[in-house]
């Protein structure tokens, strides 16, 4: 075989065809020898850009100005909503507007590109996968099942006489008549998945197309379709009929022989769970040890929020929030915009700090400066948490102090409020007492509710699964008062009894594990998880320790 043709061969230049490819035009889309560029570039045309091969597709083609022929849009106006060029940003069009780099947009795109192709492959498809072969199982089994019942009902037939055999008969149609039914219901419901299914294949197509190209075109027009394909579909839930034997009777024989209970389909609310990517089991330590120990200077600590595995930040009773290393340095210090000591602290996916100001009612971002995420009117913010999906979970009171509720955002959007349980009973106690809130990798929202001396826990549609209050055998001094809470990567919920001077950990469903009541802990408050287990607790009395409790 000539090895010109083969498919095995490596890329040729598109010039000379004969020489390997060694550049890359980045901006023609040429491959390229080193003997070749010359050639390429004699047009001196500016825009060329040459390139090792291996980095082809590095520079992105920006969309061209509709304003200005021979620019590129690289800047995007917020309130005109519309990408612009650096002329266009110095008219008056856009005098006095917020002007962003389409960069920064791209790149935000393109990380929740990836966690949704990520999301998509892992969990969403999974699971649908899972439930139709589910359903289809059913369908599978469903002639075996309904077997059974003509046999049960053809064994009773038996014993009677054979003037009866009609009623049989009868009965025998109605069973079929039921099972086309059933096997009607089962087959549409497997339509719906399959359909769900195609959906996501097709999303998938579409992330996998723009993830391979560079046309920012592309990345801006995506439209995330993650909310509405994690809402999973409701269960279907079919009950066979029974067959009813009766005793003999020749008088009455149909009513008596026996009859089928009606087929009967009911939907299952939450009947389906998300499939999560199995993460490794990892048992707790016999006796947690003690890494290190922050001496972070506030009097009075009640934050902590981890920014990486090396860096952390922290707020107490004052009106700056410090960002130290692991060895115990200040990084970095922000005050907060109104003078005020925050509620809580919490980093986003980005590594933007946000804060809650109760002073003036809002939650705040600090990116480039102070950045007003959410203004809040009748309501005080008071703790916060970054959920996996980037939503932000807030608590907060009411001005009367006799309210409280979980309000989750995306940006400053209100998705959802969590404030009562299915009986339209509080799920919170109404007060302004500190409220911390963490979201568990099975997505449950696990408030820790200090003044009700428990730790509650709802599902991600704000159903109630349990409340803690405490642990049935406990030796401790002083009444269960949860301030801090965080969640691992085993499912585990870990909060703060300042009072008792020690950490609970209990299982996903509630139960309790076990204590970590040494390492001199005293009166801890905030607590976080690092992406390796390793877990921080800020001290009332200003000492961040990093504690290890898994093996």
């Amino acid at each position: 075989m000539d090895p010109s043709r083969s498919a095995q061969d490596v890329i040729r230049c598109d010039l000379c065809e004969t020489a390997i490819v060694q550049m890359y035009c980045d901006f023609c889309h040429v491959n390229l020898c080193k003997l070749c560029i010359g050639e390429h570039i004699a047009d001196e045309y500016e825009k060329h850009k040459i390139v090792p091969f291996q980095q082809r597709k590095s520079t992105l083609i920006y969309p061209q100005c509709n304003t200005h022929e021979t620019k590129r849009c690289k800047f995007h106006c917020k309130e005109c909503n519309t990408s612009v060029c650096s002329l266009c940003i110095i008219t008056d069009t856009h005098k006095g507007h917020t002007i962003i780099t389409l960069l920064d947009i791209f790149n935000s795109k393109r990380e929740l590109i990836g966690k949704d192709t990520e999301e998509l492959e892992q969990i969403i498809s999974p699971t649908y996968e899972e439930i139709a072969t589910d359903i289809e199982t059913q369908i599978a089994n469903l002639d075996g099942e309904y077997n059974e019942l003509s046999t049960a009902v053809t064994k009773h037939g038996e014993e009677w006489h054979k003037e009866i055999d009609k009623i049989v008969n009868k009965l025998k149609t109605e069973i079929e008549e039921v099972k086309n039914k059933h096997l009607s219901t089962l087959k549409k419901h497997l339509d719906e998945i399959k359909q769900i299914i195609y959906q996501i294949q097709q999303t998938l197509l579409q992330l996998n197309r723009i993830d391979e190209s560079n046309e920012v075109s592309m990345t801006m027009e995506y439209s995330s379709k993650m909310e509405e394909l994690s809402i999973l579909p409701h269960k279907v839930k079919i009950s066979l009929p029974v067959f009813s034997p009766k005793s003999k009777d020749a008088e009455h024989l149909y009513t008596l022989f026996g009859s089928l209970t009606e087929l009967t389909t009911k939907t299952e609310e939450n009947g389906y769970k998300l499939k999560k990517p199995e993460t490794p089991s990892r048992e707790l330590l016999e006796e947690p040890e003690l890494i290190t120990t922050i001496n972070t200077g506030y009097e009075k600590l009640y934050s902590v929020t981890c920014l990486s595995e090396e860096e952390i930040w922290t707020s107490g009773f004052v009106d700056d929030m410090k960002c130290f290393n692991i060895q115990g340095s200040i990084m970095k210090t922000i005050k907060t915009k109104s003078g005020k000591w925050p509620y809580d602290i919490a980093v986003t996916g980005d590594g933007d700090l946000v804060y809650a100001d109760w002073k003036t009612r809002t939650v705040n971002k600090v990116k480039n400066g102070h950045t007003e995420m959410i203004r809040l009117q009748g309501w005080r913010p008071l703790n916060l948490c970054v959920t996996s999906s980037g939503d932000l979970m807030v608590t907060m009171y009411s001005d009367d102090k006799t309210q409280s509720r979980v309000v989750r955002y995306s940006g400053s959007t209100e998705k959802q409020t969590i404030q009562f349980d299915e009986e339209g009973k509080p799920l919170y106690s109404g007060n302004d007492y500190i409220k911390y809130i963490s979201e568990n990798r099975n997505l449950d929202i696990c408030v820790a509710d200090s003044k009700a001396c428990a730790v509650v826990v709802v599902n991600q549609t704000g159903k109630l699964r349990f409340r803690y209050t405490v642990h049935s055998s406990t030796t401790k001094n002083k009444p269960f008062k949860p301030y801090g809470i965080t969640t691992d990567s085993q499912n585990q919920i870990l909060t703060a009894d300042s009072d008792n001077h020690c950490i609970h950990i209990l299982e996903q469903n509630g139960q309790f594990l076990r204590y970590i009541d040494n390492c001199d802990l005293k009166e801890p408050y905030g607590l976080c998880v690092d992406k390796s287990n390793n877990l921080f607790t800020a001290e009332y009395g200003g000492k961040i320790k990093k504690i290890k409790y898994l093996r």
